[in-house]
């Protein structure tokens, strides 16, 4: 049997940006990822890797950002004051931080920089612009 689409299908995975750095893998958690091929659960190069794929099949590819998470848009960035964030929220450069904006609406950022008065958050997925390679492993297929 082959993947069509509209299959759930199990695979292992590992993710690799172009640098050999892993950001994230199924091996190392132990459990395949489980989703319905051509959904939208997955991003547009992955999800489109599978079909015609083979229970046991191990396939390499490389995606490029428009296929994954995009480019990065360099005015996905916005300063917030320090007071919009609760007392002793570690607010150090680098740090990812999840809130929900005024409408309820959740966000994920990455702060970029800080002061005493304001906080610059970086609003853009973490591998936004990154060409991704993953190792896709085809466990099983119904």
């Amino acid at each position: 049997m082959k993947v069509e689409n509209g299959n759930t299908v199990s695979v292992h995975y590992a993710g690799t940006l172009s640098d050999g750095t892993e950001f994230d893998s199924s091996y190392t958690r132990g459990e395949p990822l489980t989703f319905e091929v051509g959904s939208g659960q997955m991003i547009r190069g992955f999800d489109s890797a599978l079909p015609g794929m083979t229970v046991g099949e191990v396939k390499n590819i490389n995606i490029a950002p428009s296929e994954a998470y995009g480019a990065r848009n360099e005015e996905a960035t916005q300063i917030v004051p320090v007071s919009q964030f609760p007392e002793g929220l570690d607010l150090t450069t680098g740090q990812m931080i999840r809130g929900n904006q005024p409408n309820g609406q959740p966000f994920m950022a990455k702060i970029v920089g800080s002061d005493t008065h304001t906080v610059t958050l970086d609003f853009n997925h973490p591998l936004a612009g990154e060409e991704l390679n993953f190792k896709i492993e085809l466990v099983d297929i119904s």
